[in-house]
């Protein structure tokens, strides 16, 4: 795997490095060590996947509160997503920017959101399945979240939204 630094601190972008033959291909999708050369204390204590049945279906923007905030590692297993990381640290240079990339089961890449930062993602395609390699325990007394569609972030969504739940539906907007 090789790590691609986002303009925004602590969040990368990975390239997997693919090695294909006769059989197909292998890939080395993630190591903590090279992880743990930008983040010394990542350590996994969860994975959580899910499944977005319609292109279009948009999660978050998501985050944990201190002291139960988390780093996640996102996936794309099946499918392409446009994966968004937003910068919530009110002392970051970067506060209140983004970053997106699009992630697939095809190019392997994932993303590194760190402690801090807001993340959500749109499905390009119907049946996409996301997995996320994440550092805390879920405490749903500190999760937060804002919402997707918030006009201060200005996320250039690449479709139009198809499906969400109610509570990403309803997150607060930024205050003005």
């Amino acid at each position: 795997m090789k790590l691609v630094a986002t303009k925004i601190r602590g969040c990368y972008q990975t390239a997997a490095q693919i090695l294909e033959d006769g059989r197909g291909y292998f890939a080395n999708v993630f190591s903590v060590a090279e992880i743990r050369e930008v983040d010394p204390a990542f350590t996994v204590v969860r994975a959580c996947r899910s499944f977005s049945r319609l292109r279009g279906t948009v999660r978050g923007l998501h985050f944990q509160r201190p002291p139960h905030d988390e780093d996640k590692l996102v996936q794309c297993l099946r499918g392409r997503i446009y994966d968004v990381c937003v910068d919530v640290r009110p002392e970051s240079s970067t506060y209140l920017q983004w970053v997106a990339a699009e992630l697939s089961a095809e190019g392997q890449e994932l993303m590194l959101v760190p402690k801090g930062c807001a993340h959500g993602f749109q499905t390009l395609e119907d049946g996409c399945l996301v997995e996320y390699f994440v550092t805390g325990v879920y405490s749903p007394a500190y999760e937060a979240g804002i919402r997707w569609d918030d006009p201060s972030l200005g996320i250039d969504w690449p479709l139009p939204a198809s499906t969400m739940s109610e509570r990403d539906r309803v997150w607060p907007l930024l205050p003005r």
